[in-house]
């Protein structure tokens, strides 16, 4: 995809170099707001940037741009992929300056979905088969929809392809997982296929319903407001988009704090000598990567991370420590007994509800249990195992399968073993 998108831009380059620039004013107009609009996101969490919705709706808008004061513009694909990489390179400029580098696959993506929406859009309007189809009024509007709503497929196929690219090097949601180094090329130990593409897909289209649709939105607005009041329409038409940027943000610090509190949760049981360091780290990354491999998308995958990390949280109320918090070797009674407070203590903290439904659930035989509970008991104990020396990873997973009669449920097993393959089936230390 980045080969592409860079092969993309040097022959827009070339193009308009040997060409020059059709209304530089436009280009200039929309190169700075896409310029401004990657300046003004700031980092999230380490290595990653927030999204940049003026950017991005300044892009499709003048993509999907036709006339500027009700006069027709004549620039073309070549030179909307030109500018708005030149956009995106001032800005990276910056950022490297100040030492947050840009986001490779992010500039990618847009500059395909810029160049797709371009495509499908310059030629029509500059030949004047657009008018002819659709006229200037309501007509023309639903056409630009419709176009917006291709682009925006276009770009949930993109973003679908880093992620599972991500995840298949990885292990996890696009960081080192805990359990064995990164696989860039087909694994050394590799015994299942690569993670599902649907589930990463559908967590793209359902960001569409979000964000998404206001980017898109505001480009289309964006684009007809500049054909009926030129440039000068576009100051006002930037506020929908940074609004939309502050929201953003906002949405994301109360993210970050529920996710702090509940990591807080989690490590009570490292730092009260019941777990060893890191398990419910390990436990909740490699939970993850099983439930991506099974289907889990979206919000399934956050309960279920939730409820990874704050499993042995019920361990709380025993007075003796479990000897390295393994409680995959306590008698069936007494490990329900502690999913139970764990899950009492869960309803108290104001967490999903379905959280503390998995906690419960976690050491109740598989089929009575939740999707998510059957994951998270099945890590657990594979954890627990490795911890013990059981013959490493194979003599956990072999033990798993001797199991899979009545506590683990054999597809829950298979979907961990295909996962690890793919990590080496290397258990990384604690910590």
């Amino acid at each position: 995809m980045r080969a592409a998108a860079l092969l993309l831009v040097l022959a827009a380059l070339a193009h308009t170099l040997r060409y020059g620039l059709t209304e530089p004013g436009h280009a200039l107009a929309f190169g700075l707001l896409v310029a401004l609009g990657e300046l003004a996101r700031r980092g999230g969490a380490p290595g990653e940037l927030e999204p940049a919705p003026l950017a991005a709706a300044g892009a499709l808008a003048y993509a999907l741009l036709g006339d500027s004061a009700g006069e027709p513009t004549g620039h073309g694909p070549l030179q909307v992929v030109a500018v708005v990489a030149a956009g995106q390179l001032v800005a990276a400029v910056e950022q490297l300056a100040r030492g947050a580098g840009p986001d490779a696959d992010r500039a990618a993506r847009r500059v395909l979905t810029v160049g797709f929406a371009a495509v499908c859009f310059q030629p029509l309007y500059n030949s004047g088969q657009a008018v002819r189809w659709f006229g200037d009024g309501p007509r023309f509007a639903l056409f630009l929809l419709g176009l917006l709503a291709l682009t925006a497929l276009c770009d949930a196929l993109l973003a679908a392809v880093v992620a599972r690219a991500r995840a298949l090097t990885y292990g996890t949601g696009g960081t080192p997982p805990p359990y064995g180094p990164p696989s860039p090329s087909p694994p050394p130990y590799g015994t299942g296929k690569p993670p599902p593409y649907g589930p990463f897909l559908q967590d793209e289209l359902r960001a569409l319903a979000g964000i998404g649709s206001a980017v898109g939105a505001s480009g289309v607005v964006m684009a007809l407001g500049v054909a009926v009041a030129g440039l000068w329409a576009l100051p006002v038409l930037c506020v929908p988009p940074l609004l939309t940027q502050v929201s953003f943000r906002r949405y994301a610090a109360v993210r970050t704090t529920y996710g702090q509190t509940v990591a807080s949760l989690a490590r009570a049981t490292e730092i009260a000598g019941y777990t060893p360091p890191g398990h419910a780290r390990r436990v909740a990354a490699l939970a993850t990567a099983v439930g991506r491999e099974l289907g889990f998308t979206g919000a399934q995958l956050t309960v279920l991370e939730h409820a990874a990390l704050m499993h042995d949280i019920g361990q709380l109320s025993l007075l003796d420590p479990v000897a390295d918090g393994a409680t995959a070797r306590l008698p069936a009674a007494e490990q329900r007994r502690i999913a139970l407070l764990g899950g009492a203590v869960v309803r108290r903290t104001g967490v999903d509800p379905q959280v503390a439904a998995v906690v419960e659930q976690q050491a109740d035989p598989y089929r009575e249990q939740l999707p998510a509970a059957r994951i998270v008991r099945t890590v657990n104990a594979y954890d627990d195992l490795c911890g013990e020396g059981v013959g490493g990873p194979l003599g956990a997973l072999e033990e798993l399968r001797l199991g899979t009669g009545h506590d683990h449920q054999p597809q829950v097993v298979e979907a961990l073993v295909r996962v690890l393959g793919r990590g080496g089936l290397t258990r990384v230390g604690a910590g």
